[in-house]
């Protein structure tokens, strides 16, 4: 079996090189960057009891699956962690690679799916954000990536809610009103409901410590997290 959607792959190998331009065809995910980031490093912190630090996540193995051009990775990096990036898109790599190198990180970047990485760590944190709704088989991807998860360790899955709410901001909001991504970068029909993806993750191990969503406020252009799971929502699991 594979988890690799090769339409989805195509898609974004196309705009690779926009990744780190903060104007570009990624700016959404350049906005949500630092709410990301902060939920990350707050819950891994409280999670394994560390003391605040600036490099908290030191001597931590922390893998991201579907990393892209790794706006993820670098400042997960830069917290401390041991960083392998893993990617279906080849042009994505290349682009992370080179931009890690420019800013002198060390950061193990690989082209590969969860059941294609081939590696002898099991992970303390892995980082699945938003990806499940661009792979193949969502029950089958969170069967492999638990697989590279440590006893107790800990899995972040960000995605986007199936309700017609998500429907109207994410697809004719986002894509054809604000323009804010390329036409066609959602299927709907890919969207996960939290209920459901807590299901697959029991089935495979891992159970719910958080579920929080995250909320957009136009206003100011900025993201929050919020108890509304309706558009965006992120899930903080645990292996057993």
């Amino acid at each position: 079996m594979n988890s690799i959607n090769k339409k989805e792959i195509e898609k974004f190998s196309k705009i690779a090189e926009e990744w780190w331009n903060p104007d570009g065809k990624f700016k959404p995910l350049h906005n949500f960057n630092p709410i990301r980031i902060k939920y990350i490093k707050e819950n891994i912190i409280k999670d394994f009891k560390i003391k605040p630090s600036e490099r908290p996540l030191n001597k931590f193995n922390l893998l991201d699956i579907g990393c892209g051009g790794g706006l993820l990775s670098e400042p997960m990096c830069r917290l401390g962690a041991n960083v392998v990036g893993i990617d279906a898109s080849l042009k994505n790599i290349e682009v992370a690679k080179f931009h890690a190198k420019k800013n002198k990180l060390k950061i193990n970047y690989k082209v590969a799916s969860p059941e294609k990485l081939k590696t002898n760590i099991k992970f303390d944190v892995i980082l699945n954000m938003e990806i499940v709704e661009h792979v193949e088989n969502i029950d089958f991807f969170i069967k492999e990536s638990a697989k590279l998860l440590k006893k107790n360790g800990i899995m972040f899955v960000a995605t986007l809610n199936k309700t017609l709410k998500s429907y109207a901001f994410a697809i004719i909001g986002a894509e054809y009103i604000l323009k804010w991504l390329p036409i066609g970068t959602h299927d709907w029909e890919k969207f996960v409901k939290p209920n459901d993806l807590i299901k697959i993750s029991e089935k495979n191990g891992l159970s719910l410590k958080k579920l929080d969503g995250m909320k957009f406020n136009i206003l100011d252009d900025s993201w929050k997290i919020s108890n509304d799971t309706s558009v965006n929502y992120i899930v903080k699991l645990k292996k057993n």
